[in-house]
């Protein structure tokens, strides 16, 4: 396990001894720069993570996490990841919205929360870059980009054979075979298998019986990789398909108005659904050499048809009692295509980088909440839904009871993109890095909000008698951004930075429920929030066994998303929390990294980091109510104070065979999201992860694991409806593992 870190063009200007030996011959290749660069000649802020036998295995892509400070993620339904670098990021559940962290799987954009989810398997490394990535990726990478690079055809990466068990019924197996086609022709198929029970308790409470332990989360994963690769003289061709399936269940949230254990929660049996989730994806990656240009074409397309739901209100309560029962379910389809085309030209004193890139795609959505049991011919509930009646507007449409919700919504985008980057040596000792990106973007939504009426009768929602919740709108933005940093080699060894960097997250239409005529309404729509960076940093080979850097950053973040839970009453008296995408005024963002990694012996490595965050939200009175809520609250998920420690022990006995490999985490509390409520804190907590590692073979090894050995339960996202819902973490997980390689 070698862990590989960098600082950005972010970094502290501190005082450094000169070391004038020459740089070691292990330098880091950073291929997130889209040219590759070794990490001493990085403009930006990096962190590498090979991915290789980290204890326990990583399941799923957002649990990078544990290994990099700064970097947290919000788990939504299961599987909807929002991740927030340094404190940026909007937290926020519904699939029509993208990170503000780009999210890449080699080199291909995956553009909704939806996406970025996915199951690990035969890969190489992810690249971290901190801070807005204008330049290279554009639109949606207001916070960083997270890059995923899986193992290519004729690398050194072997073929195998893994089989884990583990507990709470855990199977998984994964698997990577590569051979020759022809002299210039080499092909790879990987797959991962993965199979677990529930690993909370759903448990009776309230007086309430609890409903099947499947609501408590079942896994049943599978995906599989082609790649087959083409080299010539002067030109290579890789090909990648890959097909993802997520079955089983979706976990049902925590309600904070239960009194449970830890990683119990307390559900019934009407809101329990399968879950049936498939994604697929092609891509075409093209390199070539022309007048003194190299050439890279990516050609790309991606999709999804998901269906899945759970109990929304996270009670047990059983049909019958509206006000503690809703169930959800959302239908999803979505397909985008993307093409890139970029040329690197090297310079007398440094390198020249153009591109230009295209997108487009598709999203189509029904989402459904209802009470009790669901008649899936007329998709009526049993009984009446606790917000329904709030929306029907001052004059129903029919005197029979409402009984469910239904919220329909399309949305097109277009982008396009031309980009530059320049890297000039000034002097021998200094560099320049400027770039720029002009993006021009399209997004058309339509939609509407529909209540279902026990006889049959579907009206439009018109919450508040503003009108019928149905409409269309469009949006059409173009923005420039870039960057420019300098680079000082102080020695061989020791390099300092000074960066500015600009980046932005596109707006967009809200995809949940649609209450009235404003939704899609331009005062229903919310707009894109900006980014800029100011860094210095410095980076530094101290000895051949010591590396370290220490980063200073400062972010001002206007009109940054949040979801905002406002809540409204029921014609009864009741209140009930509706929720929406918005924009806040502005936030403000200082933080300090400092990381090292050390060999202290030939036989132990050991890596530590720390980042320090200060983050606060401004909201200035406005005359709204909300003002109050939000300004100098913290920004969602930003700890401040988020530390790492990992290592591993080649044992001193049987030669090379035995090793212990281990690595833990500290996050200080965070808030859920931006309204700053005790009730959604999360209190600060440790999780260790370890492995023992045995080499049976030259070709085999066997080792025993666990996963949050601190048995931590912690909120991985949540939201406000009846009180506050919350998804937990996984409990303590130990298992083993036996790997073949041939």
């Amino acid at each position: 396990m070698r862990y590989l870190t960098g600082v950005s063009a972010a970094a502290l200007c501190i005082a450094s001894t000169a070391f004038a030996s020459e740089p070691s011959t292990d330098e880091i290749i950073v291929t997130a720069t889209k040219r590759p660069l070794p990490l001493s000649e990085v403009a930006g802020s990096v962190d590498v993570i090979e991915l290789g036998s980290q204890p326990g295995g990583l399941d799923r892509a957002e649990e990078i996490t544990r290994l990099v400070t700064g970097l947290q993620a919000a788990v939504a339904n299961g599987s909807q990841i929002a991740y927030q670098i340094r404190g940026i990021g909007a937290v926020d559940h519904q699939a029509l919205t993208p990170g503000a962290a780009a999210v890449y799987r080699d080199g291909v954009l995956l553009a909704t929360n939806v996406q970025t989810g996915f199951l690990l398997y035969d890969m190489a490394r992810v690249e971290v870059l901190k801070g807005p990535q204008g330049t290279l990726y554009g639109r949606n990478a207001s916070s960083g980009s997270i890059n995923f690079v899986t193992n290519r055809p004729g690398t050194d990466a072997p073929s195998s054979l893994r089989l884990r068990a583990g507990s709470y019924d855990l199977l998984d197996v994964a698997g990577a075979f590569e051979t020759s086609l022809a002299e210039d022709l080499a092909a790879r198929l990987a797959f991962r298998g993965r199979l677990q029970g529930p690993v909370l308790d759903n448990v009776a409470s309230g007086g309430f019986p609890a409903g099947s332990d499947r609501a408590a989360g079942e896994t049943e994963d599978f995906g599989m990789r082609l790649s087959v690769l083409r080299e010539g003289d002067r030109s290579t061709a890789l090909l990648r398909l890959h097909y993802e399936a997520q079955k089983g269940t979706n976990p049902a949230p925590l309600n904070s108005a239960l009194d449970l254990g830890d990683h119990e929660i307390s559900v019934g049996n009407d809101g329990l659904q399968p879950r049936d989730n498939d994604f697929y994806g092609a891509s075409l990656e093209t390199t070539w050499t022309s007048g003194g240009w190299d050439m890279t074409s990516l050609t790309a397309f991606e999709g999804y048809a998901q269906n899945y739901g759970f109990d929304f209100d996270g009670t047990p309560a059983p049909f019958g009692i509206p006000s503690l029962n809703a169930n959800l379910r959302y239908n999803r389809d979505y397909w985008q295509a993307s093409q890139e085309l970029r040329g690197v030209k090297e310079l007398e004193r440094g390198s020249l980088l153009i591109g230009l890139a295209a997108s487009t795609d598709d999203f189509q959505q029904d989402y459904l909440i209802w009470c009790g049991r669901l008649d899936e011919a007329t998709l009526l509930g049993s009984c009446t839904y606790v917000g329904a009646p709030g929306r029907v507007g001052p004059t129903p449409a029919s005197p029979s009871p409402v009984r469910s919700l239904l919220t329909t919504i399309e949305q097109q985008r277009s982008t396009g993109a031309l980009f530059a980057s320049l890297q000039h040596d000034l002097t021998d000792r200094l560099a320049l890095t400027l770039g720029g990106r002009l993006t021009a973007e399209d997004i058309d939504g339509e939609g509407f909000g529909i209540h279902l009426f026990e006889d049959g009768t579907r009206a439009f929602n018109d919450r508040d008698g503003l009108g019928d919740a149905v409409g269309s709108n469009s949006i059409e933005e173009t923005r420039f951004t870039g960057d420019a940093a300098l680079r000082y080699a102080i020695s061989l060894r020791t390099n300092v930075y000074a960066s500015v960097a600009s980046g932005f997250k596109s707006g967009g239409f809200n995809g949940e429920v649609a209450n009235n005529a404003g939704h899609y309404a331009d005062e229903g729509l919310f707009g894109a929030e900006t980014v800029i960076a100011y860094e210095l940093g410095l980076r530094s080979r101290v000895t051949d066994r010591l590396r370290g850097s220490i980063a200073a950053f400062i972010l001002d973040y206007d009109d940054p998303q949040a979801r905002i839970f406002v809540p409204f009453t029921q014609p009864d008296g009741t209140t009930i929390i509706s929720n929406s995408l918005s924009n806040l005024d502005a936030a403000g963002v200082r933080g300090l990294e400092i990381e090292a990694e050390a060999q202290p012996t030939d036989r132990l490595d050991l890596r530590a980091s720390v980042t320090l965050l200060d983050t606060e939200i401004y909201q200035p009175f406005d005359g709204s109510s909300n003002a109050a809520l939000f300004d100098g609250n913290p920004l969602p998920f930003a700890s401040e104070v988020s530390a790492t420690l990992s290592g591993r022990w080649l044992l001193p006995f049987a030669g090379d065979r035995f090793s212990i490999a281990a690595d833990a985490k500290y996050r200080s509390d965070y808030q859920l999201d931006a309204e700053g409520l005790d009730e959604r804190k999360q209190e600060g907590f440790t999780t260790v992860n370890a492995a023992f590692e045995a080499a049976v073979t030259d070709d085999l090894t066997f080792s025993i694991w666990g996963r949050n050995l601190s048995d931590e339960d912690y909120a991985v996202s949540g939201y406000g409806f009846i009180g506050t819902n919350t998804f937990r973490s996984a409990p303590r997980t130990v298992g083993m593992d036996l790997r073949l390689v041939f």
